[in-house]
Parts: C-alpha cells; structure tokens; sequence
C-alpha cells in the first residue's frame, strides 16, 4: 500500500439494528429488574467497523453485505451512507434485518445477544463484490456472516494483492485455509486466550486491552499502545470502532495506527450505543494532540 495514497478500504460483514436496553445492573437469571432507558442504534461489526472506518478517516470505504425488507432497513442503509459508507452493494433480500439485543449496566457493561436475519444469507459472493475485494487495498471481515464466505473473500483477497484483516469474533475455530490468507488479526484479551496458539499464524496481531490500549506484534517486534483517559458511558462498539480505525490508517504503520485506532476506541466510549458513538476524524486527532 502506497503510503501517499489514500486506501480503498471493503468492508465485508455483517448490519443490525441494536436494540439497546440501559439499566443500573444486568439481571441474574430468572431475575427481572428495571431499566432506565431504550433506544434502537444501527450496529452490527461489519457496519459498525466500516463507519469506524469512513468516519476517522474520509478514505473511500465500501461496504459488502446484506439488510432485509423489513422496516429497520432503509434506516441501516441511510446511516452507512450518511457517515461516508459506500453501499452500492448492499444487498437487499427477504426477510428480517439482523437485529441485536443489548443491556448496558450503570458501569458500561454490556450484555449482546445477536439473531443474524439477512446477515445470514450471504453464503456466496457476487462478481461486483469480488471486484471491490481485488480492487481494495484492505479487506476488513468479521464472524457475524457464514464463515466460508470469509474464507472465500479472503482467498480471492490474498490472490489478488489485497492485505486482509480479520477480526475473529465471535471467537471460534476457523479453517487453516482462512488463517493462512490473514495479515492482520485483531482480537480482544478474551479472544486471544480463546483462540490461543492459533494466532501464532498471522505476519500481525493486535490485542486489545479496554482502558490499557492495546498492544502489537510483527515483524519488526512488540509495542503497547496507551488508551486515553475517558469517562465510560457504554462500551457497545468501541472494539469496533477501534478495528475500523485501525483498518484506515494501517498506511501509516503499525504504531502511528494502533495510536489513532486507540484513540478512537477511547472515544467510542464516551457515548452510549455503537454506530453512533464513532468518533470523526477531528475528534480524533484533537483527543491525540491533547495527550502529547
């Protein structure tokens, strides 16, 4: 990648509506306690890393994936393109949107659970999209879609030139032939003790560690990257947002990178819900030039 060009950035994953419940604790099972707010956030890893993406960085980021013909969908659509997110290619099919139930806690925990809809119909991949995967400086994947379409879009990745980054999550065994055409993993703590000696395979691995950044290892060694200090409303998609990030200035170097994806991450946290908690690029860079 051409460090004075700006990168064409595909982003294939997955889109929901979050369906975001706030509360002073989480119940125990069996448990029924009250809560203190509700909203609907557009989210899902895929769209949520795609505006992380877009939004920090103004770099042509196009998105591969699907929504449904239900009424969350023209909303899902609207909010990608509206933060810069090119969605000449987002399908449309029948049936639901994928859709995600979230309880956030006085301390900014959270509790997801995910009903893939549309998201798990993208079993193939079309010619416009193997297109955009070619032409792409970075392919940006997730788990939240059927994992032999990432394997597939990572192959055709790899054959092309194209560096692929994956965030493996949810956490789970995947394909020898899938690790093999990773460049870049990027996982949190509890992921990386999951999956263990298994990223051992990746040129590049980042960890993420909340409130103490995150730390790298490559070919050129091992860094820690500090987050900055902020007060934490709700972690719903600050990995996100810091994965996103990460894919935009991957140009810049690991280092340079891992600062304004942590940055960003930080920042992500200081507002409650997933897509709409993304940090600009401003914000960004005003936050970093704070702490030097």
């Amino acid at each position: 990648m051409c460090p004075d060009r700006a990168p064409l950035i595909a982003v294939l994953g997955s889109v929901n509506m979050d369906l975001v419940t706030t509360t002073e604790r989480r119940p125990a099972p069996g448990e029924t306690v009250l809560g203190t707010g509700f909203r609907l956030v557009p989210g899902g890893k895929g769209a949520n890393q795609a505006i992380a993406a877009a939004r920090s960085s103004g770099h042509t980021v196009e998105f591969l994936g699907a929504v449904g013909d239900d009424l969350f969908a023209a909303e899902l659509r609207r909010v990608l393109a509206d933060s810069g997110v090119g969605t000449g290619l987002l399908r449309t099919v029948a049936g639901p949107s994928g859709v995600a139930a979230i309880v956030v806690d006085g301390s900014g925990e959270n509790s997801i659970i995910v009903v893939g809809g549309a998201n798990a119909t993208l079993t193939t991949l079309t010619a416009a999209e193997l297109d955009v995967i070619a032409k792409a400086d970075i392919l940006l994947c997730q788990l939240e879609i059927p994992v032999p379409t990432v394997a597939a879009a990572a192959r055709h990745a790899r054959a092309n030139g194209t560096m692929v980054m994956l965030n493996p999550s949810p956490a789970q065994p995947l394909p020898d032939e899938l690790w093999a055409n990773v460049d870049i993993a990027v996982v949190n703590s509890g992921e990386a003790e999951q999956l263990g000696g298994t990223l051992d395979k990746v040129t590049h691995l980042v960890i993420t560690q909340g409130a103490a950044g995150a730390t790298y290892r490559g070919p050129g060694g091992e860094s820690q990257v500090p987050s900055p200090r902020v007060e934490v409303v709700d972690t719903t998609g600050a990995g996100d947002t810091f994965t996103g990030a990460l894919a935009a200035a991957w140009h810049r170097g690991p280092e340079r990178a891992l600062a304004w994806a942590s940055t960003a991450g930080a920042l992500a946290t200081t507002k409650l819900g997933a897509s709409s908690s993304i940090p600009a690029r401003a914000d960004i860079a005003a936050a970093l030039a704070g702490e030097q």
